[in-house]
């Protein structure tokens, strides 16, 4: 039910009506996505099986976890990119601050708590990103999923977060949540009157959550270049369009060229960011 298994589904449909065989979605949870990419990434180089990848799996993680049984830059070939999903900062209503410009100026003579998701997650470096360009600090509470989380922020008792949009939309439409800015490059068509952080008053602030298509790093390049013109097709279908922005995902897609490359700037964006603010996880 989450986004990766969403995305997960609606390409596997469509690769297999493109292909003319099953392609079945295996859920493997644990260990932040290592335990499901690292099983794709030592799986046969034949093209039958592919992870679909968060940022997390494929960009952050190698920075985060000491023990890591994969490497997202040496052992996926990237396919294509699938969508991209926005974070929005969002305050409980009792936080004065009605922008971002004024939540950091709040922060510089208060010190409040930002939940997230977890350690290592994009919401949780979301925070951390935001921390380091601001020169502030917020306190860090990570919960084990979403709806802990919100069960401590909408009554106050953490006063911050870094949400995912489909998580804390309804909330915002209900005025239980205040929305300062996305996190993304642009603004959301679900909440277009929201601006983004850079928009905000945070010049070069951007985290975009990606989900993109990847194969074991020997896969015969002529597989690859088949598979990333599906994966088009398949963005391009208005259905799928409607299935992706209804859960504020943006269909996105590139070259295999062009995401390798979009792939490597993240993972050292994030090395640096992780580095800076001395996150680890055992």
């Amino acid at each position: 039910g989450s986004v990766t298994d969403l995305l997960a589904r609606i390409t596997a449909k469509g690769l297999a009506d493109a292909l003319g065989q099953p392609v079945v979605v295996q859920n493997k949870a644990g260990a932040g996505g290592n335990i499901g990419a690292a099983e794709a990434a030592m799986a046969p180089a034949d093209g039958y099986t592919l992870l679909l990848g968060p940022t997390s799996t494929n960009a952050i993680n190698s920075s985060l976890y000491k023990d890591l049984k994969y490497h997202p830059l040496r052992d996926f070939a990237a396919i294509s990119d699938i969508a991209t999903v926005a974070n929005v900062l969002v305050v409980n209503p009792d936080v004065p601050a009605k922008t971002v410009r004024e939540l950091i100026a709040l922060l510089h003579t208060k010190q409040y708590s930002y939940a997230s998701t977890g350690n290592g997650g994009s919401m949780h470096l979301s925070g951390e990103l935001f921390k380091s360009m601001t020169k502030t600090d917020i306190l860090h509470v990570p919960y084990k999923g979403g709806g802990a989380a919100l069960a401590d922020l909408l009554p106050g008792r953490v006063q911050i977060m870094f949400c995912t949009l489909p998580l804390c939309l309804p909330h915002i439409q209900s005025g239980k949540l205040r929305a300062l800015a996305i996190t993304s490059s642009s603004r959301s068509t679900l909440l277009p009157e929201v601006p983004t952080v850079a928009e905000a008053g945070l010049p070069d602030y951007e985290v975009n959550g990606w989900f993109g298509v990847f194969a074991p790093a020997k896969v015969d390049p002529a597989i690859i270049k088949r598979l990333n013109v599906e994966v088009r097709k398949i963005l391009k279908q208005p259905e799928v369009q409607q299935q992706l922005l209804a859960q504020g995902a943006v269909p996105d897609w590139s070259s295999s060229e062009q995401f390798t490359k979009f792939v490597k700037d993240e993972h050292d964006k994030w090395a640096k960011v992780i580095k800076t603010a001395g996150i680890s996880v055992e």
